[in-house]
Formats: C-alpha cells, sequence, structure tokens
C-alpha cells in the first residue's frame, strides 16, 4: 500500500503478512479522498478510525495535514504496527486495542469523520450496529460523516441516516450523516 497524497505522498507501507487484514485498494482509497477534500480541511478534521488494520486510511488522513486521529483495532499486532509506523514517520496517531463495538459504547468523544472498515463477511446486523452506536452515543460532530466500507454484495441503504454509497471495484463506501 502507498500513501495517495501529502506530505508523504507515494510513500511506501509494508505490513507484515501475518496481519488479519485487508487494505483499502488505492484507487478506492484515492477515489474516497478525492470526496473529502471537497468537503473538510484536513488539518480541521478529527477522525475516527475503526477496524484500522494496517493503519493504512490513518496514514493518509495525517499525510494531509489531520492531527487529532484515533485509531481503534481489537488486535495486538495492527496496533503495535500502526505505532511503529505512526512514529517513524512523525505522525500523531492515538491508538487503542479494544473491541470496537465495546469502544463505540464507552465513547463519548466526537469525531468529524468515522471511518469503519469491519470485515467483509461481517453479517448485516453486525454492519448496522456502527452507525446505530455512532448516532445513538452522538460520536459525529454537527457536520461530521460516517463512512462504512463493505463488499459490493452487502446492502446498507435500509440503516437510519444513510446517505448514499460509491462502488469502486469490488469495494463500496456506504455515507451517513
Amino acid at each position: 500500500m502507498r500513501i495517495i497524497s501529502g506530505q508523504y505522498k507515494g510513500r511506501r507501507i509494508v505490513a507484515p503478512k501475518k496481519l488479519p487484514v485487508r487494505p483499502t485498494t488505492d484507487m478506492a482509497k484515492e477515489s474516497l479522498f478525492n470526496i473529502l477534500n471537497n468537503q473538510y480541511y484536513f488539518d480541521d478534521i478529527s477522525v475516527l478510525d475503526l477496524f484500522a488494520g494496517t493503519g493504512n486510511i490513518s496514514y493518509e488522513f495525517a499525510s494531509r495535514g489531520t492531527e487529532q486521529i484515533t485509531a481503534v483495532d481489537e488486535n495486538y499486532g495492527c496496533i503495535k504496527f500502526i505505532n511503529e509506523t505512526a512514529e517513524s514517520f512523525e505522525m500523531t496517531i492515538s491508538t487503542i486495542k479494544s473491541d470496537v463495538f465495546k469502544f463505540l459504547e464507552k465513547t463519548t468523544q466526537q469525531h468529524t469523520i468515522i471511518f469503519a472498515d469491519p470485515p467483509y463477511d461481517f453479517l448485516t446486523e453486525e454492519f448496522a450496529r456502527i452507525p446505530q452506536l455512532v448516532f445513538q452515543n452522538t460520536l459525529l460532530e454537527d457536520e461530521g460523516l460516517l463512512i462504512v466500507e463493505h463488499s459490493k454484495h452487502t446492502d446498507l441503504s435500509h440503516l437510519a441516516h444513510y446517505s448514499h454509497s460509491k462502488s469502486y471495484g469490488g469495494n463500496m463506501f456506504s455515507f451517513f450523516k
């Protein structure tokens, strides 16, 4: 994977093969950030990266100037990798090792953008818990956005607060406001 734009544009990041991850493709990530670039000043926002995995999305935000980034994953190896990579690039990414659902139930901190990239094999009910907890606990700022990445075979359009989806190959991003 590589960082698409910003201070660290073009830098390649190689994650250990043993991590249980499926990083967002560069094509999908570039398209997503083109959308976000038209809506937000990256240095003025706070980001919550759920199911952070390799930290791919967090690094992209950090490279573009975001300083308030929290990455949550339950896998110790993923958290360790994100910490090491963020330190080597001197990025301000805070990490939390936790089950994402337990974290969402307890946290009270609001964010401008919440990005969730759960396993594609989640059941629809598991995907539905993400926006449910985010909106129930008021975790988005007023102009905030929840983005859930999922397979094109998963339909989240029936969920509350759903706005729209964008498809890139086999990847799909559903936006919630």
